[in-house]
């Protein structure tokens, strides 16, 4: 931890409350060779008693009747390198695909919202090239992002499929790779929309989600469209200013109903990832039923949040200073979080998005 923030420890409010010292040897850079084999540290709400397993052991943690909710969000190959109809090399990054809008009636043209990279911001007006099938033009400029207008000879995610190339978290400092396609894609993903994976479901083989429906757990499917907003940092001391970035979201009537009726009869919501942790809260009204629908969820959970819906989590370990930090501590009690990390760094486990898992109960 930060040795400057022993205020923090009164104040669950100050950004420096959520900072930890992590040896940059343990930002996982590849995935594990077995999503299942990756290591689970388990963690009580109750005392913050931790337990070190296997993913594959999370069997041991969940209960017949318990409901796993996942979000089976698609992670798009968003990352496309062309050049501008001037020259010069670009790299445009769409950053909120699911929010894309048809321009006028036809659909091989759109705008999105982009990250661009480029020797120079490009202006309002400048055209871009990517290949054959794919041109845009940037529409407007403001605080960093740009609007592009997109115009396609072919389908668009059958070019995205063809050239584009999958978004890696600023933090795994390599390009990607052929397995990323796989490897940064849970096994039950869907919905093409996310630039980001929602990680805590990457340790999920089709193997082991088959011993848990067989153990008598239940299997809801939620989707929650992942943005780049996930990356960026909380810029503020105290962190109740922060603006929450928003996401598109869809429960389902017949995932809401299996939530409810097993919320209704006591039993356990199991979320995984701190995506469908938002999601379901953002839905629960005060007693926990959730609304089926979509919309776009710009919840912010800190600690001081009275969780409705979710009583359990599994996700996995997360940036110092950020927002997920502020939601699993406000999940499971600050001392007892920053204690579980301390933990996991002396024992040498994996962080961020293809590292290890922990299971907060």
């Amino acid at each position: 931890m930060n040795p400057d923030s022993v205020t923090s420890e009164q104040n669950p409010y100050d950004i420096d409350a959520y900072d930890y010292d992590l040896p940059e040897s343990l930002i996982a850079q590849h995935p594990a060779d077995q999503r299942q084999d990756s290591r689970l540290l388990v963690v009580s709400r109750t005392d913050g008693a931790t337990a070190h397993r296997h993913f594959y052991q999370v069997t041991d943690f969940l209960c017949a009747g318990d409901v796993l909710v996942v979000n089976n969000t698609k992670v798009i190959p968003a990352r496309l390198f062309g050049h501008k109809a001037s020259g010069g090399r670009i790299e445009v990054l769409l950053i909120d695909y699911a929010g894309r809008k048809q321009t006028g009636t036809r659909p091989d043209r759109f705008e999105c919202r982009c990250l661009i990279r480029a020797s120079k911001a490009p202006r309002p007006g400048t055209r871009l090239v990517f290949d054959d099938s794919l041109d845009a033009a940037v529409i407007s400029a403001e605080n960093g992002t740009f609007v592009v207008e997109f115009t396609c000879a072919a389908p668009f995610e059958e070019i995205l499929h063809k050239i584009g190339h999958v978004p890696l978290p600023p933090y795994i400092r390599r390009n990607g790779q052929k397995q990323d396609r796989h490897a940064y894609q849970t096994v039950y993903a869907a919905e093409n929309g996310a630039v980001a994976a929602p990680t805590a479901g990457l340790h999920f083989s089709a193997g082991l989600l088959e011993k848990i429906r067989q153990k008598g757990v239940e299997i809801a499917e939620i989707t929650l469209h992942v943005s780049y907003g996930t990356f960026m940092p909380v810029r503020v001391t105290d962190i109740r200013e922060h603006q929450m970035h928003t996401e598109h979201y869809d429960i389902s009537a017949a995932a809401a109903d299996r939530i409810n009726a097993a919320k209704h009869a006591g039993r356990r919501i199991v979320a995984v990832g701190t995506t469908s942790v938002r999601t379901l809260e953002y839905a629960a009204d005060d007693s926990g039923h959730i609304q089926s629908g979509a919309g776009q969820c710009d919840l912010f959970i800190y600690p001081g949040y009275r969780f409705k819906a979710v009583d359990a989590m599994i996700t996995n370990f997360h940036l110092p200073r950020s927002t997920l930090m502020m939601l699993v501590s406000a999940f499971a009690g600050k001392n007892h979080i920053m204690a579980a990390y301390r933990e996991a760094i002396a024992e040498k486990y994996r962080f961020f998005s293809y590292g290890d898992a922990m299971f907060i109960h």
